[in-house]
């Protein structure tokens, strides 16, 4: 062998690695967010129309739901359950996928996937749940392929609406609530590390505030997180208090933060259609939390179990 093709053996050799290691970082890199993904599903969960809870047109969504969701080799299961509401019993499920962590403890990103009951007018609900469905959807594609510190849990929590036109008592967050006495039933509730629940995320004109009951450190790195993107301008330094799906774990002891931006005039109105919703402001709540997933799981890691 000849110190020419000696040398051209070596550059051969050493290309040949390079590429493989670039080939191996790309690989082992979990995909990105994808708002166009996410807004696919959204425009197929409108489709399905008013989602009240008991509807044939929820029930539709949960297939859907069960169906990506297992398509993407999830663990998944209905949580089903009755609920006493004030026009009677109604029959509800949970959707629970989980994706395994290094560790058993859980970090739960949860939403709800039911529209509230109008019999007035059609309300397809396209920001007010269908965009946190959809983007549970995606965000559980992205957390499949992570290397995660916790397991992963994505919840879309069925009633969380009030049947009667005013929120008042306990007529609303039956999903969620049910979630938290069933953990508490069967032991599992202390393996719960924090709740990220998102909740109309997705419009147009996206402007965040604090939730003021949200757990302050869980807020703060959330608000950090798109501080270091750029995106502060999203979530704003303001507090206001708003009810939701994160209650009933706060009132457990987990911790929770609520992303919500509930300045949003079709709210509750025939008008939240799928025009009214911006893939862009999806795609923006999905870098964030995942730019600050590895601080929330540094800290659950360092506190879960004993508190």
């Amino acid at each position: 062998m000849t110190r020419t093709l000696f040398g051209s053996v070596l550059v051969i050799v050493a290309l040949a690695v390079a590429g493989a290691t670039i080939l191996t970082t790309q690989t082992s890199a979990p995909p990105a967010f994808d708002s166009g993904r996410a807004y696919e599903h959204l425009r197929r969960i409108v489709a399905f129309g008013p989602r009240p809870p008991g509807s044939a047109a929820l029930e539709e969504t949960r297939k859907y739901l069960v169906a990506e969701l297992r398509a993407l080799g999830l663990t998944v299961r209905e949580q089903a359950f009755e609920a006493a509401t004030p026009i009677g019993p109604i029959k509800m499920a949970n959707v629970v996928a989980t994706i395994p962590g290094r560790r058993p403890e859980r970090l739960l990103f949860g939403g709800h996937y039911d529209t509230k009951l109008f019999r007035e007018f059609r309300f397809v609900g396209a920001n007010d749940a269908g965009s946190s469905t959809a983007f549970l959807l995606e965000l559980a594609r992205v957390l499949k392929a992570r290397q995660n510190v916790l397991t992963m849990e994505i919840v879309f929590f069925d009633g969380e609406e009030a049947i009667r036109p005013d929120w008042g008592g306990t007529d609303h967050t039956y999903g969620s609530r049910h979630y938290v006495e069933a953990a508490r039933r069967d032991g599992t509730l202390k393996t719960v590390g924090a709740l990220v629940l998102v909740d109309m995320i997705g419009d147009r004109d996206l402007a965040f505030l604090r939730e003021s009951a949200s757990t302050p450190w869980l807020t703060d790195l959330v608000w950090n997180a798109a501080r270091r993107l750029g995106l502060q301008k999203y979530f704003l330094e303001q507090s206001t208090p708003i009810e939701d799906d994160h209650v009933p774990f706060l009132e457990a002891g987990i911790p929770a933060v609520d992303i919500i931006d509930l300045d949003y005039p079709p709210w509750h109105t025939a008008g939240d259609t799928l025009d009214k919703v911006s893939a862009r402001s999806l795609q923006i709540v999905g870098d964030v939390l995942l730019e600050a997933l590895p601080a929330i799981e540094k800290r659950l890691s360092a506190t879960v179990g004993g508190r």
